[in-house]
């Protein structure tokens, strides 16, 4: 039962929710009027175009019990009321069968009123993503991230990404709004240009395919942390400048990856640094007369990728030599338990035999520690071993393995060639 004290009290709510500032203004004491809905229409460029059918029967039902509770916002316009905030109200009032609807009528700046409806819907919990992130592209025109996060109550993050997936393709856009795709997914996909995203949208094909998407993703985007290049030289690729700095480097675009994750998402530019890089490397081998080894060995030789290496190594006149044609010692790193730990994750290790693991890797560490000291002692000589995809590279100890006129290989020879070789019995060979 609703007593006379607390329809007085919910009454004077109401008005002082009138006087409120709206958009930053401090409006006058405003008068509800109950106005017919016939005179009322809905703003066509209200920024919310979805509403959620079963939300909207609900506040229907609860609107024919109870009556529209918080007045809906309008402006006069042309002999009509222009809906500025509440058209959900307004929708369920009239699927409740209501005749009029309590309203506010204000006057708005022109430029004023889409910013109002914004900031009104993205106040809301049950904003449409994409919506939500086209409102908030809107804002960013006229305000900082950081402002726009303070006046909705959001972290400075959540703008970021929402800003991000306000770059999504329309032809992704509907599969967030149908709730195929998940918004971290699509912000994912929204790294990158809209031609690159139409491309994966026509290569996905007509059913929605996530685990598809996230590899089309990974494909295309390149873990930075991992380059075989100074991320921090400006001087590299002086156009493209610092990878630390650059607005294709994920990490300047909010966490969108967690933690700061630094991850390139344009694959053109990565690749010139990538080749650029490995172009110095060699240069290095060079001037230092350093011996550059690929790690691949005679096995992996045919392979197109590895040819292409051999060949370049080649043609800036290094004689080549892969795995199989040396042996190489590396820097040691002293084992800790934290590694043995991991080693052995699988085992059901007792904390005493991880100790015992511990002090075995110990002692074979102490021992690669000796050799690798006195590697040029026994012959060895300063080397880079780098990846021959990622030119990742570290410097190492190396010797050259002897062998014979038979056991040598041209890695520069024809494919087809060396094939015939290696199908050629030895006694033949010889002869």
């Amino acid at each position: 039962m609703t007593t006379k004290a607390s329809t007085t009290k919910k009454r004077s709510r109401t008005k002082v929710a009138a006087k409120k500032e709206v958009n930053g203004k401090k409006s006058s004491a405003l008068q509800i009027q109950n106005l017919p809905l016939g005179k009322i229409k809905p703003d066509l460029e209200q920024p919310r175009k979805t509403f959620n059918d079963d939300a909207l029967q609900q506040l229907s039902e609860s609107i024919e019990k109870h009556g529209v509770l918080q007045p809906i916002t309008v402006r006069q316009l042309n002999g009509h009321y222009i809906i500025v905030m509440g058209e959900r109200r307004y929708r369920a009032s009239k699927l409740a069968g209501k005749k009029t609807v309590p309203c506010i009528v204000r006057t708005y700046e022109t430029n004023d009123i889409l910013e109002v409806q914004i900031i009104e819907n993205l106040q809301r919990q049950d904003v449409e993503p994409t919506e939500e992130a086209e409102a908030i592209a809107y804002l960013s025109e006229k305000y900082s991230t950081s402002e726009i996060a303070k006046r909705l109550g959001r972290t400075d993050n959540f703008i970021r990404q929402r800003l991000k997936l306000a770059g999504l393709i329309d032809g992704f856009k509907h599969y967030v709004r149908n709730g195929e795709m998940t918004i971290s997914l699509g912000v994912g996909v929204a790294l990158f240009e809209p031609e690159e995203q139409q491309m994966m949208l026509e290569t996905m094909g007509e059913d929605f395919n996530a685990h598809q998407i996230n590899k089309m993703i990974k494909d295309q985007t390149y873990d930075l942390e991992k380059a075989s290049f100074d991320v921090a030289d400006k001087k590299l690729v002086p156009k493209a400048g610092s990878c630390v700095e650059c607005p294709f480097n994920a990490a300047n675009q909010g966490n969108l990856f967690g933690d700061g994750k630094m991850v390139c998402t344009k694959a053109a530019c990565f690749e010139t640094k990538k080749s650029k890089s490995f172009l110095n490397l060699i240069e290095k081998s060079k001037k230092e007369n350093i011996f550059l080894i690929p790690e691949m060995r005679q096995y992996w030789a045919d392979d197109e990728n590895n040819q292409l290496i051999i060949s370049q190594l080649e043609k800036k006149g290094l004689k080549v030599y892969l795995l199989d044609d040396v042996e190489i010692i590396v820097h040691p790193i002293e084992p800790t338990i934290q590694d043995i730990k991991i080693e052995y994750q699988h085992y059901d290790y007792s904390e005493e035999r991880l100790k015992a693991e511990l002090e075995e890797a110990k002692q074979d560490y102490d021992e690669e520690f000796v050799k690798y000291n006195s590697a040029k002692e026994n012959g060895f000589v300063n080397g880079i071993l780098f990846h021959p995809e990622t030119y990742r590279n570290k410097e190492v100890f190396i010797k050259i393995v002897e062998k014979t006129k038979d056991e040598s290989t041209d890695y520069s020879a024809p494919l087809a060639n060396r094939k015939m070789a290696d199908c050629t019995p030895e006694w033949k060979r010889r002869t």
